[in-house]
């Protein structure tokens, strides 16, 4: 099954109701799983970087403007990486790491975080490198929860999957892009790169 609810109408209230679903969400899953090839996964954005996408989100669909409040709602979420309950296999594109989101003073600070928090217990954060080969089409990042849901943001609504064989289909292209991404030692080099690019002047 695949439902999609317009952001307009679930965004009718502002940013920070949605961002008590997704607490809900990330609560209630103990395994976790996260393909985002252009932007940094919400569970790792800093205050800074959270607030110019949430600020995005707000003037792009024209909703009610309670961004501080939806930046608060996000940093709450991000205590599932600290409780020892639950774990994220996370895969990021390289683009992300280069996505400008509010200049290079939110960007130093985006890539800080990362360093800071890659070896978290609760946390396998792999790079997949822009020139890697994937044995799988290329594909819009998703998220998955414990095998059951993989959700997609797309530009005017969220869709949910909840279909046994599609969420299978999931994981099996998870799996491929985690055979092909960069772990460890190497994904530190790809992000400490992204840094010193920020860094720069």
């Amino acid at each position: 099954m695949t439902s999609a609810i317009p952001w307009q109408q679930r965004l009718s209230t502002g940013t920070e109701d949605i961002q008590d679903e997704v607490i809900r969400w990330y609560q209630q899953t103990r395994h976790g799983k996260a393909y985002v090839p252009g932007m940094i996964w919400g569970t790792l954005q800093t205050d800074a970087y959270a607030t110019v996408i949430l600020r995005r989100v707000v003037t792009f669909l024209g909703v009610p403007d309670d961004v501080s409040a939806g930046v608060a709602k996000r940093m709450e979420r991000q205590q599932v990486l600290y409780d020892g309950e639950h774990h994220y296999d996370v895969i990021l594109g390289e683009q992300a790491l280069y996505t400008n989101v509010g200049g290079p003073g939110v960007m130093r600070g985006q890539m800080e975080r990362l360093l800071r928090d890659m070896d978290l217990p609760s946390l396998r954060l792999g790079i997949l490198p822009a020139t890697a080969e994937v044995d799988v089409v290329p594909m819009p990042g998703f998220n998955m929860y414990d095998g059951r849901r993989a959700h997609y943001e797309l530009v005017s609504s969220g869709v949910d999957v909840t279909d046994p064989g599609e969420v299978a289909l999931h994981d099996k292209a998870f799996d491929a892009m985690s055979r092909a991404a960069s772990y460890g030692d190497a994904a530190h080099g790809l992000i400490s790169k992204a840094l010193a690019f920020w860094s720069e002047g």
